[in-house]
């Protein structure tokens, strides 16, 4: 078994960090998505070193479903939903990639796509800004509120015990109130 870090989890290391020593354990029904086939992970936060770049299957979903804060794993409240990196696509271009938005959001509405990031609290945000290298370097990061209303999609992989798909991650989609006009006029043409 791996040794325990010092390090703190939701502290010095993201809630949301998989480490060395949670291994995978497979496919099975997960709480997480409502009992739906999953990937699972053993839990074990703090055993051996922190794979920063790995989310924990289990807690990543968890973040999504719930909205907790990947940095410190506390839920956040709908004045306080923050995103650091995220990109900005149409309903339509999430349709096209296979994602199962819903029937009432038009093809040009503007999507605000978190991927597998739950919105962290702005005090969170703020210390992973001040101690991540990798978010500091990034020419990516944005930070933005999250918006009030969002969709969830499943990432799915396929299952290598037992039949059909797995859940492997969330992927979690704000709905802004904003129409791409440039995407309308692109589609009509």
């Amino acid at each position: 078994m791996a040794g325990q870090s010092k390090l703190v989890v939701g502290v010095d290391v993201p809630w949301v960090t998989s480490w060395t020593g949670e291994e995978i354990t497979g496919a099975a029904p997960c709480r997480t998505v409502g009992g739906r086939l999953a990937l699972m992970q053993a839990s074990a936060p703090g055993a051996g070193k922190p794979q920063y770049s790995k989310n924990h299957l289990v807690r990543q979903r968890l973040t999504v479903a719930r909205m907790l804060c990947p940095m410190c794993g506390e839920p956040t409240e709908e004045g306080d939903r923050w995103t650091q990196i995220a990109a900005r696509r149409c309903a339509g271009q999430l349709r096209a990639r296979g994602g199962q938005v819903r029937a009432d959001i038009a093809d040009d509405r503007v999507m605000i796509d978190a991927g597998s990031i739950a919105p962290l609290h702005r005090r969170c945000v703020d210390r992973s800004m001040k101690y991540c290298p990798h978010l500091r370097a990034s020419d990516d990061v944005m930070v933005m509120r999250f918006p009030r209303e969002w969709i969830v999609l499943p990432l799915l992989v396929k299952a290598e015990t037992g039949p059909g798909v797995a859940v492997a991650f969330l992927q979690l989609c704000g709905v802004t109130q904003t129409i791409d006009r440039r995407w309308r006029a692109e589609t009509a043409a």
